[in-house]
């Protein structure tokens, strides 16, 4: 390796234990100038925790493994010691001081606090922030703006740092997709001013874009370094997994011309939606599809009774429904998997028992009302074994769990209430490629079940690959309803663009 190539970082050997866990195994790793280096696995493969032991978070096994920063051997104590060598680290929720303004937060840690020149340090900060695209008073508090723009402060930051590496931890896990392409955009910019970015990313399709070397990780083993440019979408996925992601549903048993058990005429609510109508049949899935903001979400909170319908009705079985509150969506067999888990699906601070029976209170409570343990923990352990959870056991808090996990307990929840209609709202959002494909597998045998299945997905290619027929929405209203030859990419894209289908 050239002078010119060799890297500004070399880690060697790097070995990491938690108890009796080993969650990195004498993986190798390098960066060099100007590049963007991704490393890409599923949850638990090791991403976070070879970063934050490049970072200094944490500290690697004694003895085993080895850090060069220009070629000099270097051990980190604190973060401190990264940021002295050149390193940054954005991390997924960005690590900010909400109560100070933007230009305090730019500074802090980077400037003598016993003497500010405030003068000098605003003027550093327009600058700055015409650097990185800030489009917003520099005084505002941290607290007034979005993760985006927290995360542009958190890059303006490592830039006073003087970094020259920047770890970014899922910078976009809560962007928008405008957010994303600025980000992206930030990034190339960083790579063309010479700075190295390691970013860690589910989104293959970002990887794909931006890595000019993709590293894989599989159960804290090195997998291998490869050129970005080598790595097709569905090499990425085999790398990480061992194997081929299984995205075709066996439409055998799927429903066909079979009578509707769920039927909805032409539902809305003034000026969110209008003019609603499908019917799902037992062990049907029908897909929902549109672009943000057509007003699917909507949909699937009326249909489950947060935001009651205003016209229109709803038929179970042959018999006219009112939901007018979750409660009696489900005593009428609904269920709903919200799009935002942590914020609207889970208790992330409670148990896994108590967010798996808490929809079901009568399946684990005396005659008195108390709650009966045994049969608390019987329940959850069931519905866990039956979704392949990994958990240590019924009283670990969720907030522990990986994002694959946390999906499968507000899975488990709603199976435990025996629903006949699940609305799934983004049933992937956020996890890695295993977990979907687990996900996957068990939308498919919830529909072999005979569940009435309504499943929401920005996915183009989960939408086709477990759909029976699709209903695509724009603005509103829908544009379409999809199946058979029919079904496919483009008149789904084009009803999503109200263009005809």
């Amino acid at each position: 390796m050239s002078a010119e190539t060799a890297p500004v970082l070399k880690a060697a050997g790097i070995t990491k234990t938690f108890g009796k866990s080993q969650v990195l195994k004498s993986v190798d790793f390098d960066i060099v100038s100007g590049e963007v280096h991704a490393v890409i696995g599923e949850n638990g493969a090791g991403k976070s925790t070879l970063l934050k032991i490049l970072f200094g978070l944490y500290s690697m096994d004694s003895g085993q493994g080895s850090l060069l920063i220009d070629g000099e051997l270097v051990s980190f104590e604190s973060p401190r010691d990264a940021i002295k060598h050149g390193i940054a680290m954005i991390h997924q929720e960005p690590l900010i001081f909400k109560d100070l303004s933007i230009i305090e937060n730019l500074f802090t840690g980077y400037i003598n606090t016993k003497i500010v020149d405030w003068h000098s340090l605003e003027k550093a900060a327009v600058s700055l922030a015409a650097d990185i695209g800030l489009n917003v008073p520099l005084g505002w508090k941290m607290d007034r703006l979005s993760i985006a723009e927290q995360q542009l402060v958190e890059i303006g930051a490592a830039l006073v740092s003087n970094a020259r590496i920047i770890f970014m931890d899922e910078p976009t896990a809560s962007l928008t997709p405008h957010e994303v392409e600025n980000l992206l955009n930030m990034i190339r910019k960083l790579k063309g001013e010479g700075k190295s970015i390691v970013y860690i990313s589910h989104r293959l399709g970002e990887i794909k874009t931006i890595a000019d070397r993709i590293t894989v990780l599989r159960d804290g083993c090195l997998v291998g370094t490869y050129p970005g440019s080598d790595l097709s979408h569905d090499d990425m996925i085999r790398l990480m997994l061992g194997h081929d992601l299984t995205l075709k549903r066996s439409k055998e048993g799927a429903a066909k011309n079979r009578e509707p058990y769920f039927r909805v005429e032409d539902i809305g609510i003034p000026g969110i939606f209008e003019g609603v109508s499908f019917s799902v049949g037992k062990g049907e899935i029908l897909g929902v599809a549109g672009l943000m903001g057509s007003g699917r979400t909507e949909v699937a909170r009326a249909l489950f009774g947060i935001t009651p319908v205003k016209k229109g009705r709803m038929l179970i079985n042959g018999v006219t429904v009112k939901i007018n509150s979750p409660d009696e969506a489900i005593k009428h067999g609904i269920a709903l998997l919200p799009e935002d888990r942590q914020a609207l699906g889970l208790f992330l601070k409670q148990t896994i028992a108590f967010n798996t029976t808490f929809p079901s209170p009568a399946l684990i409570c005396d005659k008195g009302g108390w709650i009966n343990a045994v049969r608390e923990d019987t329940l959850t352990n069931e519905g866990c074994t039956r979704l392949k959870t990994k958990y240590a056991n019924t009283g670990q808090y969720v907030e522990e769990l990986s994002g694959g996990n946390q999906q499968k307990i507000g899975i488990a929840k709603w199976i435990a209430t025996n629903p006949g209609i699940l609305i799934l709202d983004e049933p992937t959002r956020g996890i890695d490629i295993g977990a979907k494909e687990e996900v996957y597998k068990i939308i498919e045998k919830l529909s072999e079940e005979g569940k009435c299945i309504i499943m929401i997905s920005s996915e183009m290619a989960e939408i086709l690959a477990l759909s029976d027929k699709v209903m695509v929405m724009y603005e509103g209203h829908p544009t379409a309803m999809i199946s058979g030859e029919k079904l496919n990419e483009v008149n789904i894209l084009s009803a999503a663009h109200d263009l005809g289908a």
